[in-house]
């Protein structure tokens, strides 16, 4: 069953910034215990609609072509998915990324190009445009890679309920990025964050709801 209870995004953000996934350079022994237990946000294979929608960041990055980007500004009027992570992840940012690929192919051409993804970079140092447009290009080439300041990305993410904290280097050499799973979709009609999904929302289901959040409806 997917769950379709309604939750407030003030609630939702509260709890939200708490639920940090571990993501290592190398490092496959990730502590589950670092991924909090949070009752609000969907965990197994599901879509959360809030009932308080979240304001979409005022965040103005850099892409991969060096540019500057308006979030606000490009995204506009478009139904646009948003995630922050890394290109370093093993596991976690990858993965999410494929999925959204994935579902998105079952589009028809229209709505292939109506959809924006958006993924934002907790690990600005590494992630420069040029390593991030590589790295986003072998997953989708339409999808749209920003990097920018830490502080500006990490004040961004919290206004969604993300949390983030810079990357952290372990005694072994490891590279750490602790950071919010959930992927936001924001509406074409309202350009307001609705509907949240977790970290191991699968391909089929995105394929399954991203008509739906095309139009701006609840999946």
């Amino acid at each position: 069953m997917r769950n379709r209870k309604a939750v407030t995004a003030v609630a939702f953000a509260a709890a939200a910034v708490l639920a940090l996934s571990s993501c290592g350079t190398g490092d496959d022994t990730a502590d589950s215990s670092s991924i909090a237990d949070v009752n609000a946000a969907p965990k197994d294979k599901t879509a959360t609609v809030l009932d308080q929608p979240f304001t979409k960041p005022d965040l103005v990055l850099t892409d991969t072509h060096g540019k500057e980007y308006d979030l606000r500004e490009a995204t506009k009027g478009k139904p646009t998915l948003i995630y922050f992570g890394y290109t370093n992840c093993p596991d976690v940012c990858p993965l999410t990324m494929s999925n959204i690929s994935l579902a998105k192919r079952e589009l028809p051409k229209a709505d292939q190009d109506k959809l924006q993804v958006v993924f934002v970079t907790t690990d600005p140092e590494r992630d420069t445009p040029a390593s991030l447009g590589k790295w986003l290009s072998a997953q989708d080439p339409f999808f749209t890679g920003l990097t920018g300041d830490f502080p500006a990305i990490q004040a961004g993410a919290r206004k969604i309920g993300i949390g983030i904290d810079a990357p952290k280097k372990e005694k072994d050499g490891t590279i750490v990025s602790m950071h919010g799973a959930q992927v936001i979709a924001f509406s074409p009609k309202t350009d307001e964050g609705y509907v949240l999904y977790g970290e191991n929302t699968s391909a089929e289901e995105y394929a399954k709801d991203l008509p739906k959040l095309i139009k701006g409806e609840k999946p």
